[in-house]
């Protein structure tokens, strides 16, 4: 069966960070969490370049791909870099490099704090990822039909949750 819309796939992967130098260096590796990524494809549950890339696969393939920024996180943006006040985050322990999600805009995202000066901290709101060259380095393990309660919910379900409780009850 070959990866289309409405479908769930189980893969593992490899996602590596690409280095300016060329050389890349590891950030996660689902195999050796021995925890395969499962999720519905045509649903954005993962980064759209690299779903475009899988589409059309089979249980077996084996594929590397590599995204521009602009295809992973997006490019870093300068203007996402700001000073808030130290009041801001309450009695959290700070110092750079804690991140902390927060509601922006648009969603929930993340907030890397840079440096801090007396009352002032300097925050980034780009994606931790954002201007990163990524490659995956992928295997697919298995395709199949998305259930009915799967394609509600916009993604796979643990087994034995396809059914609603009110399904499985007889009517008196």
């Amino acid at each position: 069966m070959s990866i289309t819309a409405h479908q769930v796939v189980t893969l593992h992967y490899v996602l590596s960070d690409v280095l300016h130098d060329g050389s890349t260096h590891v950030l996660d590796d689902s195999q050796a969490r021995s925890t395969p990524l499962e999720y519905l494809h045509g649903h954005n549950n993962i980064l759209p370049g690299l779903e475009r890339a899988l589409e059309g696969k089979e249980a077996g393939a084996e594929l590397r791909v590599t995204l521009a920024p602009a295809e992973a996180y997006g490019v870093r943006n300068d203007d996402l870099v700001q000073e808030v006040s130290r009041a801001s985050f309450g009695s959290a322990e700070l110092e750079p490099g804690s991140r902390f999600q927060t509601e922006g805009e648009a969603g929930p995202q993340i907030v890397t704090v840079l440096s801090i000066d007396g009352e002032q901290v300097t925050v980034d709101t780009n994606h931790p990822l954002a201007g990163h060259t990524l490659r995956y380095q992928v295997t697919v393990l298995d395709v199949r039909e998305a259930t009915r309660a799967e394609l509600a919910k916009g993604h796979p379900l643990p087994p034995g949750t396809e059914h609603s409780k009110v399904e499985d009850r007889k009517v008196l």
